[in-house]
C-alpha cells in the first residue's frame, strides 16, 4: 500500500502541479465565509455571489451587525442561504466577541464556530494560514477515495482519519485539493472518464465504470 500510495502521489503532483481552492478570497475570513456557503454548492456560484457580498460586508464586524435578512439577500442563489446566512452571523459574532475578530488558527476552535465542520476547517487551515491539520474531504475526495480503494467508509470524517493514516502529513493538503479537481475533471459520479484516467493502473473498481 505504501508503494502504491507513493506512486499515486507522485502521479496527482505531475497532473495536478496547482493545490489552491477555486473559491476567490482575499483574507482567512472571507475564506471561512466562502467555504461555509460552498457547503452543497459549487466554487463557480459561490464566486459569483462573493464579490458583491464581501464588499458590502467586509469583516465579522459587519457580519455581525447586519440583519439576516440583509445577509440573506445577497446569498439568496445559494442552496440553504437562509442556514448558512444565520450560521455566518454567528460565526462573526463569535469571532469578535472570543477572538478579537481575528480567525482562529485551530481546528479545536474552528469546529466551535456555527457552521464550521471539519471540512471547513480543513479548508481554511491549509489555504489561509498553511497548516495541514486534517485532509478535506468532500463528495470528490470521498468518491475517488472510495473507488481507489484507500478507504471502505462513507462517513466523512472516517474516511479523513482513514486517508490521514497512509498519506504524509505534509501533503494532506495538496492531497486534497489534487483529488478534488481529478474527481472534478476525470472521476465524475455518472460518467467517469476511466480511459483518460491517469491513476487506471491503481483503481480497483476503474474497469466496472468503463
Amino acid at each position: 500500500m505504501e508503494t502504491t500510495i507513493r506512486a499515486i502521489l507522485k502521479i496527482l503532483e505531475k497532473q495536478y502541479p496547482e493545490t489552491k481552492t477555486a473559491l476567490e478570497f482575499k483574507t482567512p475570513f472571507q475564506l471561512l465565509v466562502a467555504t461555509i456557503l460552498s457547503a452543497q454548492t459549487t466554487d463557480v456560484q459561490v464566486n459569483k455571489i462573493t464579490p458583491q457580498l464581501f464588499k458590502t460586508f467586509p469583516d465579522p464586524q459587519d457580519f455581525a451587525n447586519a440583519q439576516i435578512k440583509d445577509i440573506e439577500k445577497h446569498i439568496s442563489s445559494i442552496n440553504f442561504y437562509r442556514n448558512k446566512a444565520k450560521n455566518i452571523k454567528l460565526a462573526s459574532e463569535k469571532i469578535m466577541a472570543e477572538y478579537n475578530g481575528v480567525v482562529p488558527q485551530t481546528m479545536e476552535e474552528l469546529i466551535k464556530l456555527p457552521g464550521v465542520a471539519r471540512k471547513t476547517a480543513n479548508v481554511v487551515l491549509n489555504q489561509a494560514f498553511g497548516k495541514n491539520e486534517g485532509i478535506v474531504v468532500d463528495t470528490h475526495v470521498k468518491r475517488v477515495s472510495q473507488r481507489l480503494g484507500l478507504t471502505k467508509n462513507t462517513d466523512p470524517v472516517k474516511i479523513e482519519f482513514d486517508l490521514m493514516k497512509i498519506i504524509p502529513q505534509k501533503q494532506w493538503g495538496s492531497f486534497s485539493f489534487r483529488i478534488v479537481q481529478h474527481g472534478r475533471k476525470i472521476c465524475m459520479a455518472k460518467t467517469p472518464l476511466c480511459n483518460d484516467c491517469c491513476l487506471l493502473k491503481f483503481c480497483p473498481t476503474g474497469k466496472n465504470l468503463k
